[in-house]
């Protein structure tokens, strides 16, 4: 499990962008965001750098990312 802080999500659209970034990782990953926390945590045995590299990509910068 990885718990990472992502800045610029601020509604529903955000959340699915998010999802859908780090689902093309790991089509399997269980994601749990919470908007108000900017938080978005992460269940996967994927590598958490290709997880932040996702999210990045998609256009939401990651500051911060820790496994659990």
């Amino acid at each position: 499990m990885y718990q990472l802080q992502v800045e610029n999500m601020t509604c529903n659209h955000c959340v699915s962008a998010v999802t859908k970034a780090v689902q093309s990782v790991d089509p399997q990953a269980q994601v749990q965001i919470e908007l108000e926390e900017k938080s978005v945590r992460v269940g996967t045995d994927k590598a958490l750098e290709a997880i932040s590299a996702a999210i990045v990509d998609a256009g939401y910068p990651v500051t911060s990312a820790q496994a659990q």
